[in-house]
């Protein structure tokens, strides 16, 4: 789970040099290179890794984002449901784990691989409601509540096509955070507003010590910046920030809170921190390129992103470096 921090400077500079050191006819025969078509997704093949964090606090690694499981005597806690297709896959691996029911499913934020499983994995339990009068009735089939952030609801009803109904929030908050307490500890359910996107959650496990934070923070990419639901690099910042203020280091700043991200691996607060500090860099040489003047071609050929494309660049996918620059400039170009 530790990184040395001379390994990651070592391979920015290997980056720097090696992009140096192509020849312009290197450099435009892999321009003219046809990008491979992806493959498709075949869930069958998926399989669904368990990874202790601590104590009662498990991650879920598959295909979409992550997902972080509290199990306990009160029954289960999942956050974020990866897609659709892993559902019974998803409520498998919980078994391993526990034989309580699903209790609460919380959405971090709209997107299709974090909600996908809603509808199968709430159906399969039962919520706590009614002066927890349902914890008591067997084979109650009410499901699990859904909790999200109302943003997330009103995204969904706006959605054509619509995921099923039985998947929708059943308990949404509009305020700062939302508060729940079970198996013995508290978790809060942490508003970030648009970041990712408009109704992104931060997920905080206070006694266990670990953070679930959604697409907020991943290890695997730059920054999804989802303009259309409400994202700005800005809001992300300010959210990462925030899951900083919340995490407490251990020894020479590794260890202590850890942090589940939307996608790649296990981390840190250090880990957080240096993807913060990558994003304000790079939104700063971004900046500073509008205030000389330069158009949006001009900035894209600077490649303000170079010193960190070999951790996070991507020339094709959903995703591309292109993309993120080209979200970060129309941003801070509006403002002026």
């Amino acid at each position: 789970m530790k990184r040395s921090k001379r390994l990651l400077n070592g391979l920015l500079a290997a980056a720097v040099a090696l992009a140096c050191a192509q020849s312009p006819a290197a450099l435009a025969a892999q321009k003219a290179k046809p990008a491979a078509k992806a493959p498709t997704r075949d869930f069958s093949k998926v399989q669904i890794e368990i990874i202790p964090v601590r104590g009662n606090i498990y991650m879920l690694v598959g295909a979409g984002g992550n997902s972080t499981v509290q199990v306990g005597e009160d029954g289960v806690v999942l956050v974020d449901t990866m897609f659709a297709e892993l559902s019974d896959k998803i409520l498998a691996a919980v078994r391993t784990l526990t034989t309580q029911p699903m209790r609460y499913v919380i959405n971090t934020h709209v997107h299709g691989d974090h909600i996908g499983g809603n509808a199968a994995i709430a159906s399969s339990g039962s919520s706590i409601n009614g002066g927890n009068v349902n914890m008591a009735i067997e084979g109650a089939t009410i499901g699990a509540a859904v909790i999200a952030h109302e943003n997330v609801m009103n995204r969904i009803t706006a959605m054509d096509p619509q995921p099923a109904f039985e998947g929708w929030p059943t308990s949404t908050y509009f305020t700062a955070q939302k508060d729940l307490f079970l198996n013995g500890e508290a978790v809060q359910v942490i508003h970030q507003p648009t970041a990712h996107t408009d109704g992104d959650s931060i997920v905080f496990f206070r006694r266990s010590d670990v953070i679930s934070t959604g697409d907020l923070f991943t290890t695997t990419m730059y920054p999804f910046i989802d303009v259309k639901n409400g994202g700005t690099v800005q809001g992300i910042i300010n959210a990462l920030n925030r899951i900083i203020e919340l995490s407490v280091p251990e020894r020479n700043q590794e260890g202590g809170t850890l942090i589940i991200p939307g996608h790649g691996r296990l981390c840190d607060e250090s880990e957080v921190v240096e993807y913060r500090d990558m994003l304000t860099i790079v939104r700063d040489l971004i900046q500073e390129m509008i205030k000389e003047g330069r158009s949006l071609e001009e900035v894209k050929k600077a490649r303000p992103t170079q010193g960190y494309d070999v951790l996070y660049g991507a020339d094709t996918g959903f995703w591309t470096t292109q993309q993120f620059v080209e979200a970060i400039y129309n941003e801070l170009s509006a403002k002026r």
